[in-house]
């Protein structure tokens, strides 16, 4: 998929506009949030999901799994 989007202005800001079937492939729809990240090599991405913050709640759970008991005692 290579196709030219046209910035357009949005205030004090510039925006793009993302036609459907790019939303589609996305599995995005108005109001969702999408994220912006850099790879290693530089190239920027669109992502309908934060990996980071991905990455760090699957940690959670497994920490929350793993020491159900203590937290269930730091709760009270």
């Amino acid at each position: 998929m290579n196709k030219p989007l046209k910035l357009i202005k949005i205030g004090n800001s510039t925006g793009v506009i993302l036609p459907k079937d790019i939303l589609a492939h996305l599995n995005l729809a108005q109001g969702d949030e999408v994220y912006v990240s850099e790879g290693p090599d530089g190239r920027i991405s669109l992502d309908p999901y934060n990996a980071e913050f991905a990455k760090k709640m699957a940690l959670a759970e497994q920490i929350m799994r793993e020491d159900r008991d203590i937290l269930r005692v730091l709760a009270k």
